[in-house]
C-alpha cells in the first residue's frame, strides 16, 4: 500500500545525496516521497520526481566553525554548538512541513536534532537516517572521536572503560543542556546521556557496514547497518575523463568549508609529474592554487563516478560520503582527516586494510605522494569493503525496514 513519507535533511549535500538513494527506492516501490532540504538542491530533487521544498533559510545560515578548534574535543564541541543552534529552528520547520503534508512516516537526518525531537513529539512512525558512523557506545568499540583502533582483550576493555567518560563525559557536559532545552521545547522527555538521545528513534538506518565498520552486536534492532549509498546528480562526464591515459587519482575536499584546501595544495605539488592524472574537486570553493602542472586539474564539481571507474587511488579529507563512494567503487584511499567524524573514518579505512591514514599535522607534498603509492597496492581491501556494502542490502534493505515500521 502506498504511504506518504516526509524526509528532512540537514544543510549538507554529504547528508542529502546518500539519502537520495533511499528516497528513490521508496518512490520506486510506489510511495509518495516529500523532502525538505537545501534550497539550491530543490530543483534537482523535483527533477528526480520527489516533492521537494527548502528548509528554513536560517538553518543554512548557521555554518560550521570547527576548523579553528585546537583539539578533537573542541572540534566536536563546536559541531554540537552548530547542531543545537540549528535545532532551535529545524524542529519548528519540520513540524510545519508535517502539518501540511500529514506523512505516514517521517525520516529525519541524524544531525537535525530539533527535527527529530519534533518527529518524536508528533507521534506515529519515524526513523533517522545517518550517513556516517553514529557516536553510539558499543561493546568492543573505542569511544567516538579520536579515531582509536579497536583493542581486543582485557587491555582494550580497560582502555575503553577509562577513556569513554573522559571523552564522551566531557562532551555531554556541553551537549546535554542545549539538547535538553530543545527536547523540552518540543514536549518530549529530556535525556541523561548522548546514547539515550541518539537511540531514541524506533529505527536508525546507518549508511555503512562491515568490514569497513566495526562489529556492533549490541546495536540491533534499532540501529541497522545497510551499507554505503553512493549517489551523485545525473550528469555527463567531461570528454577528457574518457580519453585514454594514465589512471586517475581523485582528490576531494569537504562540501562544508573546513579549511582543508591544504590537501589540494599538497596534491598539486606532491603529485606533479607522477604517473597519474590528478583531479581535485573542491565543492566548498576553489582557491588560487597557483600554476597547475600538466597532469593536474582542479574543478569545483564533476561527477566522481566516471573518474573513480578509472582511478587507482582516492585522496579524501575523511568525509564519509567521499571515502565510502571511492571504496564502493573498489578504489583504495588516502585519508587526511581535518575534524568532525573524519578521524573515525580514517581509523576504519585502516581497519578495513583499504587505504592509508595521513595525519593533517604530517601532511606534506612528499608524504602525500608516498601515501598514494602505498595505497595503490591496497585495492584488494577496497574490493572486499565494496563487497561488504553490497551484502548489507543498500537502499532496498533500508526501504524494507521503513516499510516494516509503517506496517
Amino acid at each position: 500500500m502506498m504511504s506518504r513519507i516526509l524526509a528532512y535533511t540537514s544543510p549538507a549535500i554529504g547528508h542529502l545525496f546518500p539519502m537520495v538513494r533511499l528516497l528513490l527506492e521508496l518512490k520506486r516501490r510506489g510511495h509518495e516521497v516529500h523532502v525538505r532540504t537545501l534550497a539550491d538542491q530543490v530543483d534537482l530533487m523535483r527533477g528526480l520526481g520527489l516533492a521537494a521544498a527548502p528548509i528554513d533559510a536560517r538553518i543554512e545560515a548557521i555554518g560550521h566553525h570547527d576548523f579553528g578548534a585546537w583539539n578533537t574535543l573542541e572540534a566536536l564541541s563546536a559541531s554540537v554548538d552548530v547542531f543545537v543552534r540549528r535545532a532551535a529552528v529545524d524542529g519548528g520547520d519540520l513540524a510545519t512541513a508535517a502539518a501540511s503534508i500529514r506523512p505516514d512516516l517521517t525520516i529525519v537526518d541524524f544531525n537535525s536534532w530539533g527535527a527529530r525531537a519534533a518527529a518524536q513529539a508528533r507521534g506515529g512512525p519515524w526513523a533517522v537516517f545517518c550517513p556516517y558512523t553514529p557516536p553510539v557506545a558499543s561493546s568492543g568499540t573505542p569511544p567516538f572521536g579520536p579515531g582509536l583502533p579497536p583493542l581486543a582483550g582485557p587491555v582494550g576493555l580497560l582502555r575503553d572503560r577509562l577513556l569513554r567518560p573522559l571523552i564522551m563525559g566531557q562532551l555531554e557536559k556541553r551537549f546535554l543542556p542545549g539538547i535538553n532545552a530543545v527536547l523540552a521545547a518540543n514536549g518530549v522527555p529530556t535525556v541523561t546521556s548522548a546514547d539515550q538521545f541518539f537511540r531514541s528513534a524506533p529505527l536508525t538506518l546507518v549508511a555503512t557496514s562491515e568490514p569497513f565498520e566495526y562489529p556492533h552486536p549490541d546495536w540491533a534492532p534499532d540501529l541497522r547497518l545497510i551499507g554505503a549509498l553512493p549517489w551523485e546528480p545525473p550528469a555527463e562526464a567531461p570528454e577528457w575523463v574518457e580519453e585514454p591515459g594514465a589512471p586517475f587519482v581523485l582528490v576531494t575536499t569537504s562540501s562544508e568549508y573546513q579549511a582543508d584546501e591544504a590537501l589540494a595544495r599538497a596534491a598539486v605539488e606532491g603529485l606533479a609529474g607522477e604517473p597519474y592524472r590528478v583531479v581535485a574537486t573542491m565543492p566548498a570553493g576553489v582557491p588560487d592554487l597557483g600554476p597547475l602542472p600538466p597532469n593536474i586539474r582542479v574543478e569545483r564539481f564533476i561527477p566522481h563516478g566516471p573518474v573513480l571507474a578509472r582511478s587507482a587511488v582516492a585522496v579524501t579529507h575523511g568525509g564519509m560520503g567521499a571515502t565510502q563512494k571511492a571504496l564502493a567503487a573498489g578504489v583504495p584511499c588516502v585519508v587526511v582527516p581535518f575534524g568532525r567524524d573524519q578521524l573515525e573514518v580514517a581509523a576504519r579505512v585502516r581497519h578495513a586494510e583499504a587505504g592509508i591514514r595521513l595525519p593533517k599535522g604530517k601532511l606534506t607534498p612528499s608524504r602525500l605522494r608516498e601515501a598514494v603509492h602505498r595505497a595503490a597496492g591496497m585495492a584488494e581491501g577496497a574490493r572486499r569493503t565494496a563487497a561488504g556494502y553490497r551484502a548489507a542490502g543498500g537502499a532496498a534493505a533500508g526501504a524494507r525496514a521503513v516499510e516494516a515500521l509503517i506496517a
